[in-house]
């Protein structure tokens, strides 16, 4: 049986920082188990110990650890580290973060390389040495702490980050005569690359744009935020002509932007005297024009995607929107993911759920196709941002 005395600085270290620590033990032999909690025990942390990998599962269900300390080998196989790797491979895959320190007494290398492939974060080979043992779990432990801490302050940045680019999305949307309409943006991420906003004409009428940023997380949000400003910044010079405005939009954003970034957007104008809409489609997803005799038309591209060229041209399209017709605008996270079916879930299952949702407010549609798109995710990750905008005369 090995000693469990140790130096005086090791214990002193553990003494400051073990206070709180749990480490859980699995090991087939008795006399190791009390060695290992004794020498634990000792130097401040707090144990629990078990002799089968089946224990150590259950154990681990119940509670959380700060680090596992497991034995590779077991009654039933003594040699080949095989339970032991077992273990290890259903700890990682049930979702443990914790540092993994294994132990064995036939460590060779294949071992220690199939154990680190498998998840392990350090081999201790047996019979151990108390110094050397002590000093890597608490390697291990402040290693995992402090990337616990990073991670802390990456999620706060994050949510400050989501916070600040939904107060970049209109918070009130002012009040157009003739015309009712609502957005909705559900990221698929802390923050998202979509952006819809709506501008001030005058009364009775509204300028519109919804546009979908290249890649995701925190790049595409912070080119969503540029874009945003591009926007703004052009819109309070005075108006423009729809293809003159966009063409002021790329040149700013190709010029602040990395050469590889893109954007696809649709802008609009509408004038609720005539109903007419005037629109400029950037390489986006054609909105769908939802009549009230039940066609269907599709407003195209009209143009290039931005930021790619210095230059674009663009062209101006026009659509006559009549009593009960609704525009839906939207991107392809609502599309293009997969159903509970397994299947894309595709324009035209969106589009009949904006048929059935056709009756109600711009604002309950939305509602409405929010829950349904959730149904339809059916628990699975939502790997695209997801924005819609309706339009609908009244």
């Amino acid at each position: 049986m090995l000693a469990v005395s140790t130096g005086n600085s090791i214990a002193a270290t553990a003494h400051k920082t073990a206070a709180r620590r749990q480490i859980l033990i699995s090991d087939d032999q008795q006399d190791i188990l009390t060695a290992l909690s004794l020498l634990l025990k000792l130097n401040n942390y707090a144990t629990e110990s078990v002799d089968s990998p089946q224990q150590a599962l259950e154990s681990i269900r119940k509670r959380n650890f700060d680090l596992v300390l497991m034995d590779l080998n077991y009654s039933r196989d003594t040699t080949s580290g095989r339970e032991g790797l077992e273990l290890l491979a259903k700890l990682r895959q049930s979702g443990v973060s914790a540092p993994i320190v294994v132990m064995t007494a036939w460590g060779n290398v294949e071992l220690a390389v199939e154990a680190m492939r498998l998840g392990a974060n350090d081999f201790v080979q047996k019979p151990w040495d108390n110094h050397r043992l002590l000093n890597t779990l608490e390697t291990q432990l402040t290693r995992a702490e402090k990337a616990e801490r990073r991670q802390r302050q990456a999620q706060s940045e994050l949510e400050i980050a989501r916070n600040v680019q939904q107060k970049l999305l209109p918070q009130a949307l002012q009040r157009v005569p003739g015309l009712e309409f609502s957005a909705l943006c559900m990221p698929a991420r802390e923050v998202g690359g979509d952006y819809y906003d709506f501008f001030e004409m005058g009364e009775s009428r509204l300028a519109g744009v919804i546009a979908d940023v290249s890649g995701k997380g925190v790049a595409a949000a912070m080119l969503m935020a540029n874009l945003q400003a591009c926007f703004r910044s052009q819109m309070d010079h005075g108006l423009k002509e729809p293809t003159e405005l966009l063409r002021s939009i790329n040149r700013l954003f190709h010029a602040s932007t990395p050469a590889e970034q893109y954007v696809t957007l649709f802008y609009f104008e509408y004038e609720a005297a005539s109903r007419r809409l005037r629109y400029v489609n950037c390489g986006h997803l054609a909105p769908v024009l939802l009549r009230a005799d039940g066609k269907v038309d599709r407003l195209d591209a009209t143009s290039t995607v931005l930021g790619l060229f210095p230059h674009c041209s663009c062209e101006c399209g026009e659509a006559q929107l009549r009593e009960r017709d609704v525009l839906a605008i939207f991107t392809d996270g609502v599309s293009e993911f997969t159903g509970r079916n397994g299947e894309e879930f595709g324009e035209d299952r969106f589009i009949s759920l904006v048929q059935s949702a056709r009756t109600l407010t711009p604002d309950a549609a939305l509602r409405h196709i929010a829950d349904q798109l959730s149904l339809e995710r059916n628990g699975n990750e939502q790997f695209d941002d997801q924005t819609v905008v309706l339009l609908k005369p009244s």
